[in-house]
């Protein structure tokens, strides 16, 4: 169902059951997800700024073609910023779907010459989320890409939330320029925490006192934990003084070795976030 969130375009997928989730046009970010029965689980900033060229601060941002400052695009590549396009939005027995798509014009080849398709499925059901992003090569030369899927977790307090599912892995801690093999049972957040995890072979579990999520990924090599904790965040203008209490990112990446796509080849990569 097509509605209005913020003054913006976007779709109201609800399951059956009752789950939900609120998907913008622009940037195909999903900015809302309610399991059957359950609160809110993503964080969405009340001061995030909406409309063209603006970058939405919570939800799930789509990353591409470029991570962070990883290249010579602005931060995080465009498709955060562009409108998308509805291509379909279906109710089935047990579920609820939406698929959007974005396409180069002559905005994205001004910063970067390259043909393509993004296309973005978003899926709904019962204590699930299920976000897949395609991307396709609909050019004539190769190209390399980044990408990400920058999810916004909502908690109730970041110091008192465990992530598990890390230990073993080594990590990119980008607070002090080192590398680290992670031996904690569990990445506890009492302070900014800005890392790129390689080698994480299974689920993800992030625990607070009364709820659990389980994080999966299919295709993404890496996963990256962030929280900019008080100074930074106070820096922010689309946050609010104590907004970071309030959420954790737990990102599915694709960052360290990007994706060389030839001409008319596809790459995907899928985020499940199931509820507990």
């Amino acid at each position: 169902m097509s509605t209005d969130f913020a003054g913006q375009p976007a779709v109201v997928l609800r399951a059956p059951d009752g789950a939900s989730a609120v998907v913008l046009l622009h940037g195909g970010q999903v900015v809302s997800w309610q399991p059957a029965g359950g609160a809110e689980r993503l964080f969405l900033s009340e001061r995030s700024r909406f409309g063209p060229g603006a970058s939405v601060r919570g939800g799930v941002p789509v990353i591409f073609p470029q991570f962070n400052e990883r290249g010579a695009l602005p931060r995080h590549g465009f498709a955060r910023t562009r409108p998308w396009q509805l291509a379909r939005a279906e109710t089935g027995a047990d579920d609820a779907l939406a698929v959007l798509q974005l396409t180069d014009d002559a905005a994205t080849r001004e910063l970067w010459p390259h043909r393509f398709a993004l296309e973005l499925t978003v899926c709904v059901r019962g204590d699930r989320l299920d976000v897949e992003l395609a991307v396709s090569n609909t050019g004539e030369s190769t190209f390399d890409f980044m990408a990400a899927l920058h999810t916004y977790l909502r908690v109730a307090e970041v110091e008192a939330a465990r992530l598990t599912g890390l230990h073993g892995c080594r990590y990119e801690d980008f607070t002090s320029g080192t590398t680290h093999l992670d031996e904690a049972d569990a990445v506890r957040v009492d302070r900014e925490i800005d890392r790129i995890y390689t080698g994480a072979g299974g689920p993800l579990a992030l625990a607070e006192a009364q709820r659990q999520l389980r994080i999966e990924a299919a295709n993404f090599p890496e996963v990256v934990v962030w929280n900019p904790w008080q100074e930074k965040a106070a820096a922010m203008a689309d946050l609010q003084a104590a907004d970071f209490r309030r959420f954790l990112c737990v990102e599915a990446a694709l960052i360290g070795e990007p994706v060389r796509l030839a001409a008319a080849e596809q790459w995907w990569g899928r985020q499940t976030l199931i509820a507990g």
